[in-house]
């Protein structure tokens, strides 16, 4: 059993109540979210923090998702990041794993998202109860 902290997801999302609740959904999940309303925020954040996965929505007020995941990918490397966008579109897939993300899904599919979460920040290893 690892003694590392819960893992802490940095989730992206210009619309209050979409962070509201899947901020309430991760933690459910035994995972400490930390929500941003913009990529200035999340690039802030970044800079300031560590977290073991980025969550990002596409369309954000002041900066494309995509062009944000290009500039998280230069900060860091290494952290997964995954796309949860209501853009359902095979390109905006495409752009995002082209911008340096590691997965994409569909809002609002939730279980989906959870899934693909616990693949990337607990390696595949079931969620204790």
């Amino acid at each position: 059993m690892s003694s590392n902290p819960r893992p802490r997801v940095l989730y992206v999302e210009d619309h209050q109540d979409s962070r509201e609740m899947l901020g309430a959904i991760l933690e459910m999940a035994l995972i400490e979210a930390k929500s941003v309303g913009t990529a200035a925020e999340a690039l802030s954040s970044i800079q300031a923090e560590r977290f073991d996965l980025y969550l990002l929505d596409s369309k954000l007020p002041d900066l494309d998702g995509f062009e944000l995941c290009r500039q998280v990918r230069d900060l860091d490397a290494h952290t997964p990041i995954l796309f949860f966008s209501g853009a359902a579109y095979e390109t905006d897939k495409q752009k995002a794993l082209a911008a340096g993300a590691n997965g994409y899904v569909n809002k609002p599919d939730i279980e989906n998202l959870l899934g693909r979460i616990n693949e990337f920040v607990f390696q595949g290893q079931p969620v204790a109860a």
